[in-house]
């Protein structure tokens, strides 16, 4: 039985960064469940949305709470999973991480000009280009203390996996030597 602690990969960023594509290839290649936060949205979020208008922090904590809830499901039941969900600011990501297991995050950086062109040239997707604006302005950066990684997307999405995961393990290495270095200094 694997008994690794049980972690959870949350891909955010503005729409239009490739969160569901690149979270895909990252729990494909950790053999891990993807959860698609988009699927989590009620209705009226998705309505609301689809018709230009932004969400607010109201219309947002439902959805968040079902993300930080689908997470504690998979915890419950021993799996890691990998999520795609904006988490823009922090006080969401603090809602994220009050998940069971660890919450990391792996925020997709894309300049501001390519995903207009991106978001614009979408086809099927019910989050109108007009609303990009919003989210950038909306867009908190990882801090120091918060658990995650920034992933500046330059190549496509298997470049963009590769990277998620080697700037994750090279956090954990310095975890890893941080802390056997408190234990060693004590």
């Amino acid at each position: 039985m694997d008994t690794a602690p049980v972690e959870h990969l949350v891909v955010m960023g503005v729409s239009g960064t490739g969160k569901s594509s690149v979270g895909r290839g990252v729990a494909a290649r950790l053999d891990r469940p993807f959860v698609e936060g988009d699927d989590l949205h009620p209705e009226a979020n998705v309505a609301k949305m689809s018709s230009g208008v932004a969400l607010t922090d109201d219309d947002r904590w439902p959805w968040l709470a079902a993300v930080r809830d689908a997470m504690t499901e998979h915890a419950r039941a021993g799996r890691s999973t990998v999520v795609a969900c904006s988490a823009l600011r922090r006080v969401y990501r603090a809602t994220l991480t009050a998940a069971e297991g660890r919450v990391r995050f792996v925020l997709l950086d894309v300049p501001a000009d390519l995903l207009r062109v991106r978001v614009a040239q979408r086809q099927g997707h019910w989050m109108p280009p007009a609303l990009l604006e919003s989210q950038l302005a909306l867009l908190e950066p990882l801090q120091a203390d918060e658990d995650g990684v920034t992933v500046h997307v330059r190549g496509d999405v298997e470049a963009t996996v590769a990277d998620a995961l080697r700037l994750l393990g090279e956090q954990d290495a310095r975890d890893g030597a941080a802390a056997t270095g408190s234990r060693a200094a004590g």
